[in-house]
């Protein structure tokens, strides 16, 4: 649980990185590209230093249904779309509608076994447990972007200007992005249960991704990044491809361990609190926001509920 906290912690420290990349490279579906292929290398490394292997063997990939390969197709759906979503339902849909599908769907998942995983029963201190911690993930993402006024009134325009079916549509596909996001780690879990390699399985899966986000930024792009735009970058703007990687790789290991639901719920926790201190220090060059009571209460809340969960 502790190592799926702060798996959570550092990827929260990728999204003002690659932000910054977008910002260079003048788009976020290329600055994707970049932090996926970092990422892959980096997993390669890994992987060879760990299993000695990589590409798993024909017979193996030929005996595996198709979906133990979708964990990367699922990564790259919910990067995109979170992009995509962000112009037609504001800020915090986009946050927290994600978050809800995959806190609902970790806990299904769980319940039913699916993918591989262990059958968790759903107990009534469990279901408790879990609306704790969705109230703790309203407090600490929703009211301090409601006290925000700039926040609001984006928000409230993106939301008028598209019509009302057309912003029911994407609020609900925001929920099944978060279904995917946790089928995604339920996946790669299993299949770093059927390979007997963590790192192997991190690799494939971020190898697959890698391949789908370069085609799709030169689909809507059709460019690829210039050498002077690369040259503009600072160092640490290749991190966060590494951190991507790195939380792939742990829930890998997690997820066989305590579950799809409680690898999600600690993973979202340590992005809170990472997304907040982000904010209050300013680190990678983002906008500073100082810490406000409400989120501290939504953190306790957030970890009132696992701890019931993780007791029943």
């Amino acid at each position: 649980m502790l190592i799926a906290l702060i798996a959570g912690f550092l990827l929260s420290n990728q999204s003002p990185i690659n932000t910054d990349l977008s910002r260079i490279v003048k788009s976020p579906f290329i600055a994707g590209s970049i932090s996926f292929v970092v990422g892959t290398l980096f997993l390669a490394v890994l992987s060879l230093a760990m299993s000695g292997r990589l590409i798993p063997s024909i017979g193996f990939i030929q005996t595996q249904p198709v979906w133990v390969w979708l964990g990367g197709a699922l990564g790259v759906i919910y990067l995109t779309s979170n992009i995509l979503l962000f112009p037609k339902i504001g800020a915090i849909q986009t946050t927290i509608l994600p978050i809800l599908g995959q806190i609902v769907m970790g806990s299904i998942i769980d319940l039913f076994g699916w993918f591989g995983a262990a059958k968790v029963a759903m107990t009534p201190w469990r279901l408790i447990g879990i609306l704790i911690l969705v109230v703790g993930v309203v407090v600490a993402v929703v009211l301090p972007s409601f006290r925000n006024r700039d926040v609001r009134t984006f928000d409230s325009t993106v939301t008028h200007r598209n019509q009302q079916s057309v912003v029911i549509g994407w609020q609900i596909w925001g929920v099944i992005v978060g279904i995917f996001a946790a089928m995604q780690q339920a996946i790669n879990g299993h299949l770093g249960t059927l390979l007997q390699s963590t790192s192997q399985a991190a690799f494939m899966s971020f190898l697959i991704g890698t391949f789908l986000i370069i085609i799709v930024a030169l689909i809507i792009d059709k460019r690829l990044p210039t050498v002077n735009e690369l040259k503009a970058t600072r160092p640490w703007d290749w991190f966060g491809g590494i951190l991507g990687s790195l939380f792939l790789f742990v829930t890998v290991v997690t997820v066989p361990q305590i579950g799809t639901g409680l690898t999600i719920m600690m993973g979202l926790i340590g992005q809170i609190i990472g997304s907040i201190l982000v904010q209050q220090f300013g680190w990678w060059q983002s906008i500073r926001q100082h810490m406000v009571p409400a989120q501290v209460l939504g953190i306790v809340l957030m970890l009132i509920g696992v701890g019931l969960i993780k007791m029943a």
